[in-house]
């Protein structure tokens, strides 16, 4: 099956050499390519591609600023000619990095990564939850908080905090905060996995360890990292009824 690509670079002769490189893989298709975060966001958005050769130093916003802004992110691999921006900090996270001038034999690395990754790990969602509107666990999201970046999918985070305008995210042994309201993200969240507990928090019902009855008719969850989270009396109701058989 091929893989469908966008190349984000703001140099043209860049795009070119890259998409003429890539001719020799029928595996990859190239759907789009742009000069800049605004136009990439928006083909991103329109096309949905499985894959991203993105720069990272482009002028006004950084290739960085367009993983931010998106809501789902496609697989990527890195191009830049620094590579101090992705060495350190994504190479574990994107699927690669290729330093500029890109040598066939790393351009061919990275799409052979990509041919053999499980279909379990592919970003893109295609039809496995019923409202195409909702963030699946399937799909990845990009967190920032100060220098360090993550690209995290959502089956990996157990629990969402309230904190004012923000929202603390635990995967792993991280907690990063990111610049969203618990109400825009519980829109987002699908409801079969991501459960609203409580005004502060939304849990992972995939990551729940145990429950237990609680204060006034409330329950009490305890998740796999460890947290005791509080559901209201009126969101047990709704709890044992979305768990019962």
């Amino acid at each position: 099956m091929r893989k469908t690509v966008v190349i984000i670079d703001d140099e043209r002769l860049a795009r070119n050499e890259l998409k003429k490189m890539l001719v020799d893989y029928p595996e990859i298709e190239v759907v789009g390519e742009a000069a800049n975060v605004d136009e990439a966001r928006k083909i991103i958005e329109e096309l949905n591609p499985e894959l991203i050769f993105l720069d990272i130093q482009m002028p006004v916003k950084t290739g960085f600023v367009l993983l931010e802004e998106l809501e789902r992110v496609p697989i990527v691999v890195f191009t830049t000619a620094h590579d101090e921006f992705a060495l350190k900090a994504f190479e574990v996270n994107a699927l690669d990095y290729l330093l500029k001038p890109i040598d066939p034999k790393r351009l061919s690395d990275a799409i052979q990564k990509l041919v053999f990754q499980d279909d379990r790990d592919l970003i893109v969602n295609e039809g496995r939850s019923e409202n195409r509107n909702f963030l699946s666990d399937l799909d990845q999201v990009f967190v920032k908080d100060g220098e360090k970046c993550w690209f995290v999918k959502l089956a990996e985070i157990r629990l969402f905090e309230s904190v004012g305008n923000y929202a603390r995210v635990f995967f792993g042994a991280n907690k990063p905060l990111i610049l969203k309201s618990l109400n825009s993200l519980e829109e987002r969240l699908d409801p079969k996995t991501f459960f609203r507990a409580n005004r502060k928090h939304i849990v992972n019902l995939r990551m729940i360890d145990k429950v237990e009855p609680f204060f006034n008719g409330g329950l009490l969850l305890e998740i796999k990292g460890g947290e005791k989270i509080e559901v209201s009396r009126r969101q047990a109701v709704r709890f044992k009824e979305m768990m019962s058989l």
